[in-house]
């Protein structure tokens, strides 16, 4: 079985899309070809017009990225780990500093920037991943599994967050297999067995099926699919 199979996006300026299936259904591996970690065996892929990954170096510091598996050092602190990225992307210090001060409060990290992350629990983790991947200020940002793990309080924090990134211009692709997430997104893509088995705003999908939830209409698609099977 193909991990990818002929699959179509299109994301607009400023928008939420979220990537919905669940796992092993090729959320991830659509993420790193659209970051240019994974080379697609056939089509293509352009992120802010640039080809990728054949020029992923002309995109990198335009793009922010937070895998499923968290990505800051333990080893490190916070601040060490921001600090590190935020040179991968040639952040200046003083633009730096600027920065890190303003998304610690946001993120609610404040008075943790000198703790080591290995001292964190799993929710100030994936804040703290978050943070990374923003530090620099990115054109269009990918959150792969960006709410697993962490309770519903804080979910609904990230949301509200993430939908204000997006009113200031940030394009935001993020993946789930929390189905109930989805109808916080502008659009959604549902993903069964590396196809896009279909797409659209929440509320013309859950019409679209005659469906009260974004699950109710996944599985309907699924129980399609088995049937054609």
């Amino acid at each position: 079985m193909k991990a990818v199979d002929g699959l179509t996006l299109r994301i607009k300026k400023g928008e939420i899309y979220a990537l919905i299936g669940a796992n092993g259904s090729g959320k991830s591996t659509t993420v790193n070809m659209l970051t240019g970690a994974l080379a697609p065996t056939s089509g293509s892929i352009t992120v802010l017009g640039i080809e990728m990954p054949k020029q992923r170096h002309q995109v990198a510091a335009r793009i922010g990225v937070a895998p499923q598996e968290y990505s800051v050092y333990s080893d490190l602190t916070l601040e060490q780990n921001a600090r590190f990225f935020a040179r991968l992307y040639g952040m200046d210090s003083r633009r730096f500093e600027a920065r890190f001060h303003e998304m610690t409060e946001i993120l609610r990290l404040e008075g943790k920037e000198r703790t080591l992350v290995s001292n964190f629990s799993g929710g100030m983790k994936r804040r703290a991943s978050i943070l990374c991947s923003l530090i620099h200020e990115p054109e269009v940002v990918f959150f792969d599994e960006a709410t697993v793990g962490v309770d519903p309080v804080l979910r609904a924090f990230l949301w509200g967050y993430f939908r204000s990134l997006s009113k200031g211009g940030l394009t935001i692709l993020l993946t789930s297999h929390v189905m109930d997430e989805a109808g916080k997104a502008d659009r959604i893509g549902l993903l069964r067995a590396g196809k896009l088995v279909d797409e659209g705003e929440p509320d013309n999908l859950m019409a679209r099926h005659n469906a009260r939830s974004i699950e109710e209409v996944f599985l309907k698609l699924s129980e399609k699919e088995f049937s054609n099977e």
